[in-house]
Order: C-alpha cells, then sequence, then structure tokens
C-alpha cells in the first residue's frame, strides 16, 4: 500500500494530512466497501495510515460534519447508519437540489460538457459489465456531480456531494435484493435532454431516476456483511 508522507511529528510517527485519511473513507464509502455501521478505530486507522491519533480524531470530527461518520460516545467513530427518515430525507435533499441545478446546466451546457458525461457514462456500462461494482457506483456518483460543476454552483455541488455519498450508504444498507441501482438508460436519458435543452423533460427523468432508486429500498433489510477495515481502504492522497 502506497502511502504520500510528510514531516516527522513529535510523537515519531510520519504525519498524514487529515484531508488523505477524508478522502480515503469517503471513496471506500463511495464504493461501497465501508458499509454503514463499519468499526473506525482510531488506533487501527493510525496504524493505517501510519499517522498519529490527533490527525485521525480532526479527520473523524470533519466526516461527521458530512453525515459520513458518527461519533458515539464512549464507543468512538462509526461508519453512519442513516434511519429509513433519513434515507427519504436525503432523497427529497436531492429532488430540490439536482432540479435547481438541471435548471442552470441547460443554460451553461457546452458540447465538452456532453461529450464528458457520454464519456463517464461509457465508463460506468463497461464497469457494470465486468462486474466491476466499485467502480461501477463511482462513476455513476461522478455522473450526478457533472451536473453540479456544469451548474457552477459551489454551495450545492458541496451539498450534492454529501447527499451522493450518504445515498451510497442507505442504497448499501437497505437496497432491495436483486434491485438494480443507476440504470444506463437513465443516464443517458438526461444527457439527450440536456443536448437538446429540454428543461421540462430534464426536470422529469430527474425526478423518475430518483424515485427509481427509492423504490428499490426495502427498510426491513437485514444488515449486510462487511469485512475488516483494513481490508477495504485504499490510501488516497491529497
Amino acid at each position: 500500500m502506497n502511502i504520500v508522507k510528510t514531516k516527522k511529528s513529535a510523537s515519531g510517527f510520519d504525519e498524514i494530512p487529515e484531508q488523505t485519511i477524508i478522502n480515503s473513507i469517503t471513496a471506500a464509502v463511495s464504493e461501497q466497501r465501508l458499509p454503514a455501521g463499519t468499526k473506525l478505530g482510531e488506533q487501527m486507522l493510525s496504524d493505517l495510515f501510519e499517522c498519529n491519533r490527533a490527525n485521525v480524531r480532526r479527520a473523524l470530527s470533519t466526516l461527521a460534519t458530512m453525515h459520513v461518520v458518527q461519533l458515539q460516545p464512549n464507543r468512538g467513530a462509526f461508519v453512519s447508519t442513516p434511519s429509513p427518515k433519513e434515507a427519504g430525507d436525503v432523497f427529497e435533499a436531492r429532488r430540490t437540489i439536482e432540479r435547481t441545478l438541471a435548471r442552470k446546466v441547460i443554460k451553461n451546457i457546452t458540447p465538452q460538457d456532453i461529450a464528458d458525461m457520454r464519456a463517464t457514462i461509457a465508463a460506468e456500462a463497461k464497469a457494470r459489465a465486468q462486474g466491476d461494482k466499485p467502480a461501477e457506483l463511482r462513476l455513476s456518483r461522478t455522473f450526478h456531480m457533472h451536473l453540479a460543476t456544469i451548474a457552477d454552483n459551489q454551495v450545492l455541488e458541496r451539498f450534492l456531494s454529501e447527499l451522493t455519498l450518504r445515498t451510497t450508504l442507505i442504497i448499501g444498507l437497505y437496497n432491495k435484493v436483486g434491485s438494480s441501482n443507476c440504470a444506463e438508460d437513465e443516464h443517458l436519458d438526461m444527457v439527450q435532454a440536456i443536448e437538446a435543452k429540454d428543461e421540462e423533460r430534464l426536470l422529469l427523468l430527474i425526478d423518475e431516476h430518483l424515485n427509481h432508486l427509492e423504490a428499490g429500498l426495502d427498510f426491513e433489510c437485514s444488515a449486510k456483511p462487511f469485512f475488516s477495515l483494513a481490508e477495504q481502504l485504499t490510501i488516497v492522497p491529497v
């Protein structure tokens, strides 16, 4: 495992920027390698990233503000486990934000943006065909983040980044057996509506897409099995 190291701290550890820890955990969550409820032990993370525990605590605190991690008194940090109510709230928020972004996307879209989105869809389809679920999930999220980037609203982009991560946790926790995630044709339909500057159709497609994801949830699902922290984390440097 390759780790980017910086200066030596007084404790004798090589300090890793907190952002590296944050990037690595959010990447693992976005690919469903760290499911809801996974214990994020300070000492284990300190050993894994070869940094001191103060770095880890600061990173976990930041992740908690993003609702990716839950800090439990006397128990430590865990990957967040969204409740059914939280799941509904997340999808409601995504509908509002993505509809707002869609209106700006229609105004700002360029041929290069269209090409970038089509390339992401093609890569997502390839990952799906190869059975590469982590890549498929990452690319699906990338497609939605394209909308925020094109809309050029950094505040909404930050909100959507958090909400798409929380959506990944929700789907990993509650998705019905055999239910699909983002369908390739749904993303293609969105691009076609954007290319045609058909705002009304794009808004309809966004609603249908998020409704499809939400309809695939089963809140009676039992907890999903997961693996050890060290097995599932890949270091993502700043």
